[in-house]
């Protein structure tokens, strides 16, 4: 019978023989998707990593309206960070579709210009699913430009229902669930946790 010490040792010698074998250093897509909450938290904290090495990144925010984010507020101060946003709110606040989809396609321009900016070392399209939900973009046009992007430049996407061809063009695909979540049990969204 082999032992949890040798089945653990065995496991890091697959991980570092996986690790030793990729030699490709290219930029790569990341989906972070599902019900559960995170998956922008998760996009801001890579950010902050990249700026960390010093790195150009641009955020283009897709249904997000409001503009007293704290990671906003911090971002916004930081000298190689781009930061848009281009929602009009969450639809159910709206009921005027064609003003969602303008501002979709307006953001989506935006985005548009840093992915084909080579300088830009990545690009957060933040809850660019809805995009797709509520027709607003075409799912084949934004992969087009994905894959055609500079070699080098990573990209986030996040937002709940992920479709699957997105899924598929992923490099790295997170689905969030939800175990719990204390607004069901009452708790508002507080500055500094939510927003």
């Amino acid at each position: 019978m082999i032992s949890n010490a040798e089945r653990m040792a065995k496991k890091k010698t697959l991980v570092d023989d996986r690790i030793a074998a990729a030699q490709d250093e290219r930029g790569v897509l990341l989906v972070n998707t599902g019900n559960g909450k995170g998956k922008s938290s998760a996009a801001f904290g890579v950010l902050a990593r990249a700026l960390g090495h010093s790195l150009q990144v641009a955020v283009i925010q897709f249904v997000k309206g409001r503009s007293d984010t704290g990671e906003e507020a911090f971002f916004r101060q930081q000298a190689r960070v781009h930061w848009y946003v281009g929602g009009e709110g969450f639809t159910w606040e709206t009921q005027d579709k064609a003003r969602d989809a303008r501002a979709a396609r307006v953001a989506w321009s935006e985005a548009c210009r840093h992915l084909a900016d080579p300088d830009v070392a990545l690009v957060v399209l933040d809850e660019l699913t809805y995009a797709f939900k509520y027709g607003w973009l075409e799912l084949e046009e934004v992969l087009s430009v994905l894959q055609t992007r500079p070699r080098q430049q990573h990209v986030i996407v996040t937002g709940r229902a992920a479709p699957e061809a997105l899924r598929a063009a992923a490099d790295t695909v997170t689905d969030m669930v939800m175990e719990k979540h204390a607004f069901t049990a009452g708790v508002k969204a507080m500055p500094g946790l939510e927003y």
